[in-house]
């Protein structure tokens, strides 16, 4: 859905800003700014772009520059230092996903990783050095001791602490998370 709005946003741009992305890119581009702020700050000063746009166009032209990292470098630096112990976990929750079809993408992100079919079905969280967050989209569904409501992305989640966690009864909400998505 973030991805949705982004690119809505991106399209959006030239009618309510006057210039498409790549020429706001070309603006920035004799700017010697590296801060987010910084050029949030000029773009709303200098050039009236309102806020939630000055932030799409500062996000895109510092992305640029750095190449994207690689999923697994992504995922090494979710599980790095004190969450090394939550990999096996993490590794054994890829596997049940993957065992559901191959239509499910497995998208790493800096913060997460993105289970999706036609649409985000889930989402793997390295929450603390103690347990992940599995988020679960099953709107509806009732909460339980395990299955909680969330106000994030998906609109449960389950704390996963161990590889015992990774049972039928997650397997099961995960499952039809991905049936529906």
């Amino acid at each position: 859905m973030v991805d949705e709005a982004w690119a809505s946003m991106v399209a959006n741009l030239p009618e309510n800003t006057g210039k498409s992305l790549d020429e706001w890119l070309a603006v920035l581009a004799g700017s010697e700014l590296t801060k987010h702020g910084q050029i949030v700050a000029l773009l709303k000063k200098e050039h009236g772009v309102s806020h939630g746009y000055a932030n799409l166009i500062a996000r895109r032209f510092l992305e640029q520059g750095a190449p994207e990292p690689a999923d697994d470098d992504l995922v090494a630096a979710q599980y790095a230092g004190g969450k090394a112990e939550l990999k096996p976990i993490y590794d054994r929750l890829i596997e049940v996903a993957r065992g559901f079809g191959d239509d499910v993408d497995i998208s790493p992100r800096k913060t997460n990783v993105s289970l999706r079919r036609s649409k985000q079905f889930a989402s793997i969280v390295a929450a603390s050095k103690s347990r992940i967050d599995l988020e679960i989209q099953l709107p509806g569904e009732p909460e339980t001791d395990r299955l909680k409501a969330s106000k994030g992305m998906c609109s449960h989640k389950m704390a996963v602490a161990s590889l015992d966690d990774v049972d039928a009864e997650l397997i099961d909400y995960l499952r039809r998370a991905w049936e529906r998505a």
